[in-house]
């Protein structure tokens, strides 16, 4: 599969996100993000999308899921002005931290964030870069609500639909995807 990087920052987003098939395993299509954050018009662009449905109530903080959700998380809380909390693989926080334990398809992981930075009754939005499965973001809000506060919504660049990580966030708070992929790897855009 051949891939050439966009001439126009105005280039559909979709058109930013470069496909490796069999990454990093035989069979799977990973979906590259990097020459979106290389591009800075096109990752102000991004921002944008991603921003726009929560820019009426921006939420008191937003928490990014390690690692590539601490860059998509810090783009959103410094348009809003709001404070950045992080979502960490254990034994990365220097600082009393709250675990939370969570289901991969291959087995189970933890995140931890520091108990201290979360005022009771914050509104929080959980941001990473994509969803598949949803497990990383489930864990979160169960962070976010075991310290007493309430998830504002969920932002994701990117989202795998056939995995269903959407339906493993239940329907409490919104969810939002700037792109999202279907189960035939067709993309819909929501700029």
């Amino acid at each position: 599969m051949s891939w050439t990087p966009p001439t126009s920052a105005d280039a559909p987003l979709t058109d930013w996100i470069r496909p490796v098939p069999d990454w990093p395993q035989p069979g799977v299509l990973f979906r590259d993000l990097t020459p979106l954050w290389a591009d800075g018009r096109a990752w102000a662009r991004a921002v944008g999308a991603l921003a726009r449905p929560f820019d009426a109530a921006p939420p008191d903080l937003v928490m990014g899921i390690e690692a590539r959700g601490f860059l998509v998380a810090a783009a959103l809380a410094a348009r809003w002005g709001t404070g950045l909390v992080l979502a960490r693989k254990p034994g990365k926080l220097p600082a009393a931290a709250l675990q939370q334990d969570y289901e991969l398809e291959y087995g189970r992981a933890t995140l931890e964030t520091h108990r201290d930075l979360i005022a009771r009754g914050a509104r929080i939005l959980v941001a990473d870069d994509v969803i598949a499965t949803g497990g990383t973001a489930a864990a979160s809000r169960a962070m976010v609500q075991a310290l007493g506060c309430s998830v504002a919504g969920f932002a994701f660049l990117v989202e795998i639909e056939p995995l269903g990580g959407r339906e493993a966030l239940g329907d409490g708070a919104p969810v939002h995807s700037v792109v999202v992929y279907d189960a035939l790897g067709a993309a819909s855009i929501h700029e």
